[in-house]
């Protein structure tokens, strides 16, 4: 087993926060896995950008606002 380091985006709403993880990589059949604990972290980061919770999101990583360039007429 191999594990790296992953870069993870998750979006919600007009906001993404950029979530480190650690994945391994084995030879058995569900690869590449990640932790628990990566796992409550990436559901941390979306109920805090659900929340509005810009600080608490960006404990874990950065956060960026999306916004639209040109819309529509």
């Amino acid at each position: 087993m191999s594990p790296r380091q992953k870069i993870k985006f998750v979006h919600e709403g007009q906001y993404v926060a950029e979530v480190a993880i650690e994945v391994t990589e084995s030879e058995q059949g569900w690869s590449p896995t990640m932790s628990l604990e990566d796992a409550y972290k990436l559901h941390d980061v979306r109920e805090a950008l659900k929340a509005g919770d810009l600080k608490a999101a960006a404990q874990y990583g950065r956060v960026y606002e999306l916004r639209p360039v040109i819309s529509a007429q």
